[in-house]
């Protein structure tokens, strides 16, 4: 789940503390949505519902229920807003629940209702579709519509495919679909980024029974849009001085935080996620490959993905494994959470004598055992003075 949300530097601690006290059990979930959420409207729900925005910072608006979605706008705390209608996407902790519910501000608008103090009761957006379109006809003369889909495979190279509750990464696993496996499609959605054995796309499936798979894993006929939702987007890989220009604030910030000079975050970033390409950046912005410990992410990386990775012995045997990396909301917090997964080992402590001193700083984090390659020491220097990125050390 993910926090949907600007950060608010300085009272970033406070507010996790204060959202984890607020969070809701299960149970206290089911009796919010019973009690006021996708519920057939009434009369008076017509003109929207009033709330209020329960938020530190600001809340982003988006054009669909997905943390992936473009950001159109933002709202403030304890501004009030007029909701049209709620409905399902992306799962979302916030300052009032955890919930994957969204609320519609408009056509094109929506902000997460982990965040909203409503007044009154929210109507489902479906319902209220449904009821804008009165039907003329007798009421024995009504048929059911049958849901219409499309047939897909499932081609997985990565073991079984995860059916998930919403379209992010972190949205529960409701089942999985070996390689296949046959899937009733219905429409798709833009979600969270995934490379898959068929392609990488922000393309989510949504099967006839309501779930999510990735369409990374599925071969499938063309597959219509679901209403009102943006298209999906099919990044091209970054040219090198584009993707300097995308690392530059998030490791300036990371030195400004813990003290990793930019330039090391940077050139580390670049050999570690090839330029942005590697399966860990590309799906989750993981730049470092930075692990999760015992199911713990820490307090910059929103979730843990699990994948299947070779390990081998110093006798050179090798087998097949699993692991679980850290999954970040932004290429930003990556290169953050890399200064603070160094700043809080002991053995870099060392390093951060150095902190004005690029390369004495990544000779001693390697020489404390960051990396076994003999000539990590060299390769990073060596992009750090090719690609010019002393530059960016904000000290100077």
């Amino acid at each position: 789940m993910t926090v949907e949300q600007t950060p608010d530097a300085t009272r970033g601690d406070r507010f996790m503390l204060h959202t984890a006290r607020r969070l809701l059990t299960a149970p206290a979930l089911a009796v919010v949505i019973g009690a006021g959420l996708l519920v057939a409207p009434q009369a008076a729900a017509a003109a929207g519902v009033a709330a209020t925005v329960d938020v530190r910072g600001t809340l982003r608006i988006r054009t669909a229920p997905s943390l992936a979605a473009p950001i159109v706008g933002a709202v403030h705390d304890e501004q009030r807003v007029t909701v049209e209608c709620a409905t399902r996407g992306t799962e979302v902790r916030g300052s009032q629940r955890t919930t994957d519910v969204w609320d519609r501000l408009g056509a094109g608008r929506y902000i997460s209702h982990a965040y909203v103090r409503p007044l009154g009761t929210i109507p489902s957006c479906a319902a209220v579709r449904a009821q804008a379109q009165p039907v003329k006809v007798r009421p024995a003369a009504v048929k059911t519509a049958a849901v219409k889909y499309t047939v897909g495979r499932i081609r997985s190279s990565d073991g079984r495919v995860n059916v998930r509750a919403g379209v992010s990464l972190t949205s529960p696993v409701r089942a999985t679909l070996a390689n296949g496996a046959r899937v009733n499609l219905v429409c798709g959605v833009v979600g969270a980024r995934v490379k898959g054995t068929v392609r990488t796309t922000t393309q989510w499936d949504r099967l006839s029974n309501g779930r999510y798979v990735s369409h990374a894993y599925v071969v499938t006929p063309t597959l219509r849009l679901c209403p009102g939702a943006p298209r999906p987007v099919q990044t091209p890989a970054l040219t090198p001085e584009q993707f300097i220009a995308r690392s530059v604030a998030g490791a300036q910030r990371g030195w400004r935080e813990y003290g990793v000079p930019p330039s090391v975050t940077i050139a580390q970033a670049i050999l570690e996620s090839g330029w942005g390409r590697s399966d860990l950046s590309v799906a989750d912005r993981n730049f470092f490959g930075i692990k999760c410990f015992n199911g713990k992410h820490g307090p910059l990386a929103n979730g843990c993905h699990t994948y299947k990775t070779q390990e081998c012995t110093k006798a050179g045997k090798c087998f097949v494994t699993t692991a679980s990396f850290r999954t970040y909301a932004s290429q930003a917090n990556s290169y953050r959470d890399h200064g603070y997964f160094l700043r809080v080992n002991s053995r870099y402590k060392p390093a951060f004598k150095y902190t004005r001193s690029a390369n004495k700083f990544i000779w001693t984090v390697w020489k404390a055992g960051y990396a076994t390659d003999p000539n990590y020491y060299t390769k990073i220097t060596g992009i750090m003075a090719r690609w010019g990125l002393y530059r960016y050390d904000t000290w100077k």
